[in-house]
């Protein structure tokens, strides 16, 4: 049974402030705490809860994820300073930041995403556009994931998805979960024994308004707005239930087994929680619970009422 409680700002804290762009987080096994950080590549949280930074990624480090082995693996949204986006790894030792892939069937890469490790290693990433970004909520639908696996070759395995953001692995590592950003939803797409990609379909119900249903009601409300469905991040608790942010509503909410959609935390007025994009969890009994943002200066951190599902590098 499902101890799904829905959690209260007042139990919420900053973590990590002063950090910049602070997408995702990502928990070592040993609690270690890092944040995605554009002015370095990542942050480590000290235990007095201040930040160190380590490396330099260059453009903006967005997703973030640790391997088998311990070092920080960046999916890098591009930026101004180098115009793509590659697939980075990040030396925790020794502040060393490698490109891993900068480029799909010779094309550049311009939105890594997300990169997610499976319990083999092997590391799978979403590439949001080739943009411009905004053609991505005008039907640029090129959003794809492909596979890293340590070869220095990667391996494209979907294609055509609306704005591929943040994934995730259930339990079994028999599905990906996709987050749709333009599509306000997650499609699934099961993992077939050659390691290659089924067709994706729709998990749960759209989750909010799309970009294209909402501009005859411009300006926005403070109502209308939280109804926005916009996907970024989604991750697994150990009941089986998916966590989302939806990033344009200061919300996120998880879609049951059932398919039943639970807010599990709501700042409509962004007063804590702004523009929410990942969720992450760690610490010794998986209930510590970190949600990245793309427009505060620190991410939130409050105690989860469900454990979360453990990563292959905190198994």
């Amino acid at each position: 049974m499902s101890l799904l409680k829905t959690l209260r700002l007042t139990d919420c804290r900053k973590v990590g402030v002063g950090v910049k762009r602070p997408e995702d987080v990502a928990v070592a096994r040993d609690g270690t705490v890092w944040i995605s950080d554009q002015a370095s590549a990542c942050a480590r949280v000290r235990p007095d809860g201040g930040i160190d930074r380590v490396g330099r990624a260059g453009g903006a480090p967005n997703g973030i994820n640790l391997d088998l082995e311990g070092r920080v693996l960046i999916a890098n949204f591009g930026g101004p300073e180098d115009g793509v986006g590659p697939l980075q790894r990040l030396d925790p030792r020794t502040g060393e930041v490698t490109t891993l892939c900068a480029a799909l069937n010779g094309r550049a890469l311009f939105g890594a995403n997300y990169p997610l490790v499976d319990s083999r290693g092997r590391v799978w990433c979403s590439h949001s556009t080739f943009g411009p970004v905004s053609a991505a909520f005008d039907g640029l639908d090129d959003g794809s994931i492909f596979r890293y696996d340590g070869d220095g070759q990667a391996t494209v395995l979907a294609e055509g998805l609306k704005f591929a953001n943040g994934i995730a692995f259930d339990a079994a590592e028999k599905n990906l979960f996709v987050c749709q950003t333009s599509a306000c939803d997650v499609v699934r797409l099961p993992i077939l024994a050659d390691g290659s990609l089924g067709a994706p379909e729709r998990y749960g119900p759209q989750l909010g308004l799309s970009h294209h249903e909402v501009q005859d009601r411009r300006p926005l409300t403070p109502a209308l707005r939280s109804e926005l469905g916009a996907t970024d991040g989604c991750g697994f608790d150990q009941d089986g239930n998916l966590w989302v942010t939806l990033v344009m509503s200061n919300k996120v909410v998880a879609i049951t087994p059932a398919g039943t959609v639970v807010t599990m935390l709501s700042d409509p007025d962004g007063v804590l929680m702004r523009s929410p994009t990942n969720v992450s969890w760690g610490g010794p009994d998986m209930r510590d619970l970190y949600i990245g943002s793309v427009v505060s200066d620190y991410v939130v951190h409050v105690r989860s009422p469900v454990p979360g599902l453990p990563l292959a590098a905190q198994r």
